[in-house]
C-alpha cells in the first residue's frame, strides 16, 4: 500500500470540508491503476465521511444537526471540554474506502469526500492509502 499525506486548516469549531480533489490528486500520485483508496484521520475529534458534495447545504446541515444532537453545553465528565467532540467523530468515523478504478478515485455522481471537524479550528492530517487489487 501506498501512502500520502496532507494537512487541512479547519476554521470553524464544526466543520465538515471537501478534501475529494486532494484524495483524488494522492490517488492519481499513487500509480495504482484499479483498487482501493482509504482515508484515515489520525484525530480523536476529527473524522471523515463519503457524503453528497453537490449542494454545500448538506454538509452543513449534518453539522448543525450533529451539534444539535450531541451538544457541547452537555453534562460530560471529560474535563477538556471536548466530550461532544470526540462522540461526533465516533459517529462520522476515523476512515473511509472507496473504490479506484482506471487510476481514478471511483465516487458516485453526487459523492464528495469530506473531512468532519468537530473541535477546531485546528490543523488536521489526512493519511490516504492506495492499494492495488
Amino acid at each position: 500500500m501506498s501512502w500520502l499525506n496532507f494537512e487541512v486548516r479547519t476554521s470553524r469549531r464544526a466543520q465538515l470540508v471537501n478534501i475529494t480533489d486532494r484524495v483524488a490528486e494522492a490517488v492519481r500520485r499513487s500509480g495504482v491503476a484499479e483498487g482501493t483508496c482509504v482515508v484515515f484521520i489520525p484525530h480523536t475529534t476529527a473524522g471523515v465521511t463519503i457524503n453528497e458534495g453537490a449542494d454545500p447545504d448538506v454538509a452543513n446541515d449534518i453539522a448543525s444537526h450533529l451539534g444539535e444532537l450531541v451538544p457541547k453545553e452537555a453534562a460530560f465528565e471529560h474535563e477538556e471540554g471536548n466530550s461532544d467532540s470526540h462522540i461526533k467523530t465516533m459517529l462520522s468515523g476515523p476512515s473511509c474506502l472507496a473504490p479506484v478504478r482506471d487510476g481514478k478515485l471511483a465516487l458516485g455522481q453526487w459523492q464528495a469526500i469530506f473531512l468532519c471537524e468537530w473541535d477546531g479550528p485546528r490543523t488536521r492530517r489526512v493519511e490516504v492509502g492506495v492499494s492495488s487489487l
